[in-house]
């Protein structure tokens, strides 16, 4: 096992949770982050839902590199994690709503700096001319 620069975290097998958070199965804080929100589109979603709540269709369109069974996944994922609820209204043709839990509205200050760090990659990446070989 190595340690890394970060006094918490360990390198080592899967089965070989040591250290501060041995007890919870997890190697490090991120990891426990990871679980919830590391699903490819998890991130987006819940981005998407930080306005307000949003029906199935809208989240397609919003996400459209998601299939729709990757994002009925994915938002299955999120409510059983309690980052998002799902409200069916018993109406022909069925509607059904998603919003940001409390748990899902306390990630808004990391999604918002996860948001602002890509807007300034990309005008860095805008800026940045790649060199002729």
């Amino acid at each position: 096992m190595t340690r890394s620069i970060k006094k918490d975290t360990y390198s080592a097998g899967p089965s070989a949770a040591r250290g501060k958070y041995a007890r919870t199965g997890y190697v490090s804080p991120i990891d426990a982050t990871l679980e919830v929100i590391g699903g490819k589109y998890k991130v987006a979603i819940l981005f998407h839902l930080k306005d307000g709540a949003r029906r199935f269709g809208e989240l397609r369109r919003l996400v459209p590199t998601a299939t729709q069974r990757m994002l009925t996944t994915q938002l299955r994922e999120l409510e059983r994690d309690a980052l998002i609820t799902r409200k069916v209204f018993a109406e022909v043709p069925p509607r059904v709503n998603y919003a940001l839990s409390a748990e899902g509205k306390s990630l808004l200050p990391i999604l918002t700096a996860m948001c602002e760090w890509g807007k300034r990659r990309i005008n860095r990446g805008k800026t940045a001319q790649p060199e002729a070989q």
